[in-house]
């Protein structure tokens, strides 16, 4: 696994790489304690990590719902298996989406 995605998995910081973009499971630091580049760089930044936020509980919940259509379970049954299975992986989401958002930033306007 290359360090870029080795240090987007550990949810590391896009600089330097090494310090840590999460102090406990939800809340993120400020800056980070390595580099002190600043997490948050206005109101609203985080605005732009719901699209991969969006698209990796897509990604999550097909192939439960292709199991429900193959199984013909029914929509309602499919979209409740479906929410069901994305409830538990809400915190990796928020982490992972932040994440990707920060190391898309920062590649495309690193300050």
């Amino acid at each position: 696994m290359n360090r870029w995605l080795r240090c987007l998995v550990s949810h590391r910081c896009p600089r330097c790489r090494t310090g840590a973009v999460f102090a406990s499971l939800v809340r993120m630091h400020r800056e980070c304690p390595d580099c002190a580049l600043p997490f948050e760089r206005e109101p609203g930044y985080f605005l732009g990590a719901m699209y991969f936020s969006y698209a990796l509980a897509v990604a999550a919940a097909a192939p439960v719902v292709l199991l429900g259509i193959a199984m013909d379970w029914g929509i309602q049954r499919t979209g409740w298996t479906a929410t069901l299975c994305l409830v538990p992986l809400a915190p990796w989401l928020f982490r992972t989406s932040r994440t990707l958002w920060l190391h898309f930033d920062q590649r495309f306007d690193g300050r």
